[in-house]
């Protein structure tokens, strides 16, 4: 089970992890409504590495990033849920729209995205980049959206 930490507290672990050689993996996003696209997607981003910590988007950045109609969970609900998957061990929240500045001060071993980015489209990785950082893509899993979810609700 991870832990929902700041992010002082989360630049000071991963600081103490990589003096014990630990491979950390940082991967992001707004986990809204959490579903098997997620939860797959989390799970190939921990194989990656020792440490799984991600980046969860605030409620105002995710409202700004979707439009005004989200999130559907609140950030700490969000965190909460995260941070219960076995897989995972910290969970961050920032209000930026990008994790660029996070990215930065932790500056992990791996970043995992989706693979519905590239090198040249995914902002943060020149920061991933010239911090020595890796980064990884992964495929989505076809259907499976927060959005897709929404709208099957939606539709009832």
């Amino acid at each position: 089970m991870g832990q929902i930490k700041n992010r002082k507290e989360i630049v000071s672990i991963v600081e103490k992890l990589k003096k014990e050689n630990k491979k950390i993996v940082f991967t992001n996003g707004c986990f809204d409504i959490l579903h098997i696209g997620h939860v797959r997607y989390l799970k190939k981003s921990a194989s990656f590495g020792d440490i799984l910590i991600i980046g969860l988007n605030s409620d105002s950045s995710v409202k700004k990033l979707k439009g005004n109609s989200r999130p559907i969970n609140n950030e700490q609900d969000r965190a909460e849920l995260l941070s219960e998957l076995n897989f995972v061990d910290y969970v961050v929240i920032f209000s930026e729209d990008t994790p660029e500045k996070l990215l930065d001060e932790i500056k992990p071993d791996i970043y995992t995205k989706g693979a519905d980015y590239t090198l040249e489209t995914l902002p943060e990785a020149k920061t991933v980049l010239k911090n020595n950082g890796k980064v990884e893509f992964i495929s989505l899993v076809e259907g499976k959206s927060t959005t897709n979810v929404i709208k099957k609700i939606e539709n009832k």
